[in-house]
């Protein structure tokens, strides 16, 4: 068989493990762990492997096991290699937790079944060559999940959320089935790379806006966009292993379809636009909500809503590379922050308890808002603006803002010198890293032999509009945030807090709209 069927090792090794270990009942199931670890590993060979491939002989599609364009077919590319080999690591940490987590459990071998089966599905939704294998991949994705999900089905709560994110994921199955049939329609086949290369070259047909209405609806749904983020924050009754995995690594795969059909993204500069919209709301209304709750798990998952929404409003303003980038990085922190909330719950049993050292008044944030805008400036002067797009520059001012916030602390009066010294480097540190990883990720992506994502447009009229009114949102929340603890203690910010922590109440508005929900299994 070709070496381009190679990426294919991995999810077989996974599926084969899997049935394996549906076979393990009963307590203690060592044989199937053992395969489980066994296959994990031989997963991430595989990806490594694909990678060294990639490097070796370039960007390619298989040919195609099937017909009539219906079959398994692979897609290797950076984006592709890269994702694979992510899913594949976090895949691996996961499995060794769960293995020590579940230990004891009457169903640990079915457990570890459909988590293998749940990373399984996820590589070959990254792997897809053609359309209806996307499909098939993401729609397994979702059931093998809610499996999981409901491994406690005599929990209430995990009963209300599994029904919720059902619903919502067959919905988003619908936009995306649609949306592959008419792209297979307007462009003629089913193989992922002719469509691209077909966008790419300026070629749009009636159905490509549609297309993209619809893969940006599939992606809203899957990555629990508001209003309609909460199912997310409510599966915190899923063993902590199934946390990690949904917040880490399936969660993103409504960023990666984007990602993936970018060039058919950007022939729809409407649908972009209503991306960086209700991307950044989303973004900003899950930091806040965040900051306002007393569970750790149901604080992360809050921020996954947030994180997720940030990466819509990357994909909004074109940013593709760069919003490859935050999968990478926001899968590595959220599975490392699930597996290790244990961890912090000691810590704040321990009365070592998060939050400011020092209260900076309101000439500390103005000073820190403008040292860390002028340390953005100099090491961008360093890196050359002049190479950057108005919209990654843009993206690079929101994310130093949240260093300010860090550095108003550090400038306090009652801040230690360590403190300001610290915080200072941080600045410096993360305005240095943003643009290093995003010159690293754009050359990969677009600029090298084996790019395979399409260069940020120049933005126009619309496109400027919403840059402006995304940096001064997100400045004026910051600001806000920095300003915080001068006012917690008013009434008035008592009750805002209160509101914030019930999510404004979102979700309890959409349960109504659908009817309410009762405790009945789902079906």
């Amino acid at each position: 068989m070709s070496l381009q069927f190679l990426p294919l090792a991995a999810p077989a090794a996974l599926l084969v493990a899997a049935a394996f270990a549906a076979r393990s009942p009963g307590f203690r199931p060592l044989a199937a762990i053992r395969a489980s670890g066994l296959a994990a590993v031989a997963a991430l060979l595989a990806a490594a492997l694909s990678l060294a491939l990639l490097m070796v002989h370039g960007a390619g599609t298989s040919p195609l096991l099937g017909v009539g364009g219906i079959g398994l077919s692979v897609r290797l590319d950076p984006v592709s290699a890269v994702m694979a080999l992510l899913v594949s690591f976090v895949g691996w940490v996961v499995l060794r937790y769960a293995a020590r987590y579940l230990d004891g459990e009457q169903r640990q071998g079915p457990f570890t079944a459909w988590l293998l089966m749940t990373l399984a599905a996820v590589l070959m939704l990254v792997l897809a060559g053609n359309l209806w294998q996307l499909v098939a991949a993401w729609i397994a994705t979702s059931l093998s999940l809610h499996r999981l999900l409901l491994f406690y089905p005599e929990r209430i709560a995990a009963q209300r959320a599994a029904r919720k994110k059902f619903v919502t994921a067959r919905l988003g199955d619908a936009a995306l089935i649609a949306a592959a049939v008419l792209l297979a329609v307007g462009y003629g086949t089913s193989d992922i790379a002719t469509i691209l290369a077909a966008a790419r070259a300026g070629a749009a047909p009636s159905s490509a806006t549609w297309a993209a209405g619809l893969l940006a609806l599939a992606a809203i749904l899957k990555s629990a966009q508001f209003p309609l983020h909460g199912w997310l924050t409510e599966v915190m009754e899923t063993p902590t292993p199934v946390s990690a995995l949904l917040h880490a690594g399936v969660i993103n795969a409504g960023g990666f379809v984007l990602i993936r059909f970018a060039d058919v993204m950007l022939l729809a500069p409407g649908v972009l636009a209503a991306l960086v919209m209700l991307g950044g709301f989303t973004a900003l209304f899950g930091g806040l909500v965040m900051l306002t709750q007393p569970a750790v798990k149901t604080s992360l998952a809050w921020s996954t809503v947030a994180q997720m929404g940030f990466m819509m409003l990357q994909c909004g303003l074109s940013l593709f590379p760069l919003a490859l980038l935050h999968i990478v990085a926001h899968s590595l922190y959220k599975a490392h922050s699930f597996l290790a909330s244990g961890g912090a719950v000691e810590r704040v049993a321990a009365n070592r308890r998060p939050g400011a050292v020092a209260i900076p008044g309101a000439g500390a944030v103005l000073r820190a808002f403008l040292i860390a805008l002028a340390i953005y400036g100099l090491v961008g002067v360093v890196f050359g603006f002049a190479q950057k797009s108005p919209q990654a520059i843009a993206l690079g001012a929101i994310l130093i803002f949240g260093v300010a916030y860090l550095l108003a602390q550090g400038l306090a009066e009652a801040a230690p010198r360590a403190l300001t010294q610290r915080t200072a480097l941080y600045a410096v540190a993360a305005a240095t890293g943003y643009f290093a990883l995003q010159t690293a990720a754009e050359w990969l992506l677009t600029g090298s032999a084996t790019a395979t994502l399409p260069a940020t447009p120049p933005p126009g009229p619309l496109e400027w509009t919403l840059i402006v009114l995304a940096v001064l949102s997100f400045g004026f929340v910051a600001v806000i945030q920095s300003l915080f603890p001068l006012w917690a203690y008013h009434p008035a910010a008592a009750g805002l807090r209160v509101h914030l922590a019930n999510g404004l109440y979102a979700n309890a508005v959409l349960d109504r709209v659908l009817g309410g929900w009762t405790a009945r299994k789902p079906n």
